[in-house]
């Protein structure tokens, strides 16, 4: 987290977190970027933890995302290591040594195989991570495990981000309740058409591998994947799912198991608190927009049309100056290449109809419109008129802030 920038106007206080059971977290710096703060994260777990993922569909991606993607099909994991500062993607052999030496040493150091240690790099792209320092980092956040907390990792893997993300939850299976918690680092390149950015979940539920990858695969179609700040994919984009089993409940292997529906909808509300966060968080940002499709051929068709409007600079610049400019919105509906007709087509800002059938709505009044676009979280909704497809996206507006946030982002 860069303590130098602005707090988010839209943020959100950390919340009160309970510490998880089988997870304990250390943090040290390693010194990736000239800063005196924590950088590098290892997070040690139970034995016999389950895990899932979802990773970046980036064709460029890091060699941490390549390593995660290889080890999950193990489907257990015993460790977790982030670093913050450079994300060691697009560095070829070096950057793949980088990942492959860090993990190892972190894997001994907590007693387990290379392949049940899991890694995330965040940063600059093209520089390859020192493995001296990488090394050197993790020995140190070892020799700190459980000195750390949820809020200290959260800080210790921000980079642009402009306050700590995290949220909690909780589900019953039978009579037993179990805790899901969550952090997250993201602010720019959002629009991740998988997860956002880096993402950690802990939950002390016994859960089985192969169910918990189909959970989080369905809470993220409907959360992480339904976010953007600028249109722009990460080549690190990395949501990592962690269950320790230390809540002994009967073990979730299937939908069919007692507690599974609770226990996924628990999990899909804490993966959109943590989206939602990482909107609130845009570079720049100032309000926080939720685009609602309905109509579509498909629901597919519907969230294309929603990212459409949702990535355009033009869209997000109007919402900004307060521009109640609905002709941007059909723009933005009509380069979806989805089915639309024009003259089906209504649109609504806040709770105010504002066009329908192919033009403006008579006796339009602007009035109401501009008050809820002064507000820092707008509605704008969409109906095409020809289907039931249906979906809902989130972004924010685009600001001069934006500009200068990434003009010297490396510096």
């Amino acid at each position: 987290m860069n303590v130098a920038m602005t707090v988010s106007p839209l943020a959100r206080p950390f919340p009160a977190l309970a510490p998880i059971a089988g997870v304990r977290i250390g943090t040290a710096t390693a010194g990736y970027k000239a800063w005196q703060r924590a950088d590098v994260t290892l997070v040690e777990l139970a034995p016999g933890t389950a895990v899932a993922g979802v990773l970046t569909r980036s064709k460029c991606p890091s060699p941490e995302v390549e390593l995660c993607r290889a080890r999950l099909a193990g489907g257990r994991a015993r460790g977790l290591v982030v670093n913050a500062g450079n994300s060691n993607a697009f560095t070829g052999l070096s950057g793949r040594e980088a990942a492959a030496t860090q993990t190892a040493a972190a894997a001994a150091l907590i007693g387990c195989a290379p392949d049940e240690v899991f890694t995330a790099s965040t940063g600059v792209i093209g520089v390859p991570l020192p493995k001296d320092k990488a090394v050197a980092g993790v020995t140190a956040a070892h020799a700190a495990l459980g000195n750390a907390d949820f809020h200290a990792a959260t800080i210790a893997i921000g980079t642009t981000d402009t306050f700590a993300k995290a949220a909690t939850t909780s589900a019953m299976i039978g009579d037993v309740r179990v805790t899901l918690t969550g952090i997250i680092k993201g602010s720019g390149m959002i629009a991740p058409d998988m997860a956002t950015m880096l993402g950690f979940i802990f939950t002390d539920a016994v859960v089985a591998p192969a169910f918990l990858q189909e959970a989080l695969a369905r809470a993220n179609s409907r959360t992480f994947s339904c976010i953007t700040v600028d249109g722009d994919t990460s080549t690190s984009d990395t949501v990592l799912a962690f269950a320790t089993g230390a809540a002994r409940n009967a073990e979730l292997s299937g939908w069919g198991s007692p507690g599974a529906d609770a226990f996924a909808a628990a999990l899909a509300d804490l993966c959109q608190q943590l989206a939602l966060l990482v909107v609130r968080d845009g570079e720049g940002a100032t309000k926080l927009i939720a685009i609602t499709v309905t109509g579509a051929e498909s629901d597919t068709a519907a969230h294309r049309i929603g990212m459409s409007i949702a990535n355009s600079p033009l869209v997000k610049t109007a919402i900004a100056g307060g521009d109640a400019n609905w002709g941007r919105v059909v723009m933005a509906v009509g380069k979806a290449g989805e089915a639309a007709e024009r003259d089906l087509l209504s649109i609504r800002f806040g709770t105010t109809e504002v066009a329908a059938r192919g033009a403006v709505v008579p006796g339009y009044d602007e009035a109401p419109v501009a008050a809820h676009l002064g507000g820092d979280e707008v509605e704008i909704a969409v109906d095409i008129g020809l289907g039931s497809g249906r979906a809902r996206v989130w972004t924010c507006d685009l600001t001069h802030g934006y500009i200068s946030i990434n003009a010297d982002y490396r510096s």
